[in-house]
Order: C-alpha cells, then structure tokens, then sequence
C-alpha cells in the first residue's frame, strides 16, 4: 500500500498506510436521467420528435439508428447513431469520464450513449468502415461487457 506523511505535529515524520488502489483504474461512470426525454419515448412518443426536443438524449438517437437500419438505410442509421455516440461523449466529459473506464450498462441512463456506440459499429460495418466498425465494438467492450451481451441480437 502506498505510504502518506501523518498529519500529526510530533517533530518527526510518521507514515501510515493509505486505502487507495491506484490499480483500480477509474469508477464507472453514470449518466444524469433525463426524465421528461425518457418518459416521452416510453410513452410512444416518436423518436424524432423527442431528439428534437432533447438533442443531447442519446437514447432517441439510438431508437432512430435502430429504425433506419432495419429499414434497410444504413448510411442514415450511420448518421443518426454517430450524433447519438457524440451527444453522448459530450454527457460522459460533464460527468467527469476521462476518455476511458467502465459505462455501466445496468444504470438505465447509460443506455442511449451505449446503444449508439453499437449501432455506429453495426452501421460501419455495413457501408464498408471495417476499422471504425472494429474500433467501436472495442470502445463498447471496454465500456461495458453487459452492453455486449445484451446488444448481441441486435
């Protein structure tokens, strides 16, 4: 364990043990809910209107990624899922993401960013980005290995 100077004011130095692992890499990161976004897609809301109302809500993005690409329009579910994957990237830089380290599928709010970051890898693969399809695949199992699993269907 690393060692700390103590505090105490004895005229000598003392040294303790601390608790931190610094092998632990970084905490997991956890999005804010946006209620009112999440409760208008719930509720049947199209998902179009809803990215219009809440830009920066990832989820919306990815239902419309989602939509394109089972319609067959993989350059639009491309388009819809890199705004997504980006209006995300910029929620996990507010929430104090350093670029790397676990996005917990199990906290809801994380869903949106990490179902873009699937859905740009699916599209990429499908209009010919072999290395941008590689590397979004790996940013999401790096992210979080329960996304894998459950998007793995999809």
């Amino acid at each position: 364990m690393p060692l700390a100077r103590s505090p105490r004011p004895t005229g000598k130095t003392v040294f303790m043990e601390t608790q931190n692992n610094l092998l632990a890499g970084p905490p997991p990161t956890r999005l804010p809910d946006t209620p009112e976004a999440r409760e208008a897609l719930e509720a049947g809301a199209a998902a179009s209107d809803v990215a219009a109302r809440f830009p920066s809500y990832s989820a919306a993005w990815a239902a419309l990624a989602d939509e394109a690409f089972s319609q067959g329009h993989a350059v639009t579910s491309y388009a819809f899922a890199r705004t997504g994957y980006h209006r995300g990237l910029d929620q996990l830089r507010r929430a104090g993401w350093k670029g790397h380290g676990p996005i917990p599928w199990e906290h809801e709010p994380n869903q949106g960013f990490l179902r873009c970051l699937h859905a740009l890898a699916r599209a990429a693969q499908a209009i010919g980005e072999k290395e941008e399809a590689e590397r979004c695949a790996q940013f999401l199992k790096d992210s979080s290995p329960a996304a894998v699993a459950e998007l793995a269907a999809t």
